[in-house]
């Protein structure tokens, strides 16, 4: 290879742990989902990488080094040789574990300044993408989470209001709104327990789909009486932990 004097750097965070991430450079089907429909990598050293971009444009190059979950090596060029043929960059990707998240670092290196110009905004696209991909797999299971959390509200056995709380919450889970500020999965227990004390027969119900993004979700709600007559509403907005589960909350009322 010529020599790579120019080089662009990148990093980000994804909320998800490495082995969750380097996942997708390892199996084609998840490297498609992230590239694009026929993408494929063979993660061997000499292995073929190959990206076919959803508008046709196809790239290639080979798997130079791969270290699971801390690195992956590959050269990397365009099929019809603009800006720069199959095999004549360099891609470097390492992943450092941030508690349980991920920080991804990339260095791209050129042998020219004008591609690695056109690649800045390029990878900036694509590690948002990639972000994405990994969170709506990570949290797939989001709508089941978000019903665990409002079956909880509702529920008046301790129990099994418990129960829905492990399902839905991590143990130092926090929440806050007009009414709360909780810390931890065992006060907000309690908390739910003294809403049916002294609000008795008041219900939370969930409207609309639930929508993620970046492992952050969001849901509008309404609350309802005894007779299923509404009393507000609102949205509330849920951080999800690495696990899935929600890890803070912050309800949103509507305006009075």
């Amino acid at each position: 290879m010529t020599p790579l004097p120019h080089h662009l750097d990148r990093s980000i965070t994804i909320r998800a742990s490495r082995d969750t991430v380097f996942r997708y450079f390892t199996d084609s089907a998840r490297w498609a989902a992230w590239w694009g429909a026929g993408s494929t990598i063979d993660p061997t050293p000499g292995g073929r990488v190959y990206v076919r971009h959803p508008n046709g444009i196809e790239a290639s190059g080979a798997v130079v080094e791969v270290t699971s979950p801390d690195r992956i090596v590959f050269t990397y060029g365009f099929e019809s040789g603009k800006p720069m043929a199959p095999g004549t960059s360099l891609v470097t990707i390492r992943l450092e574990a941030r508690g349980a998240d991920t920080r991804l670092i990339l260095t791209h290196a050129f042998a020219d300044e004008a591609p690695r110009d056109a690649h800045v905004q390029g990878w900036r696209y694509q590690l948002s993408v990639f972000s994405n991909v990994v969170s709506n797999e990570l949290h797939a299971n989001v709508a089941a989470v978000v019903g665990a959390w409002f079956a909880a509200w509702n529920e008046l056995d301790a129990a099994a209001r418990k129960a829905q709380l492990d399902t839905a919450t991590t143990p130092a889970v926090q929440f806050r709104d007009r009414y709360s500020v909780i810390d931890g999965r065992d006060e907000l227990d309690a908390q739910l327990a003294a809403v049916h004390r002294f609000m008795p027969g008041i219900t939370l119900e969930a409207r609309g789909a639930v929508r993620q993004c970046q492992g952050t979700a969001l849901v509008d709600w309404v609350m309802l009486g005894p007779k299923g007559e509404a009393h507000g509403g609102g949205t509330n907005v849920f951080n999800l932990s690495a696990d899935g589960r929600i890890e803070s909350a912050v309800g949103v009322p509507l305006p009075l």
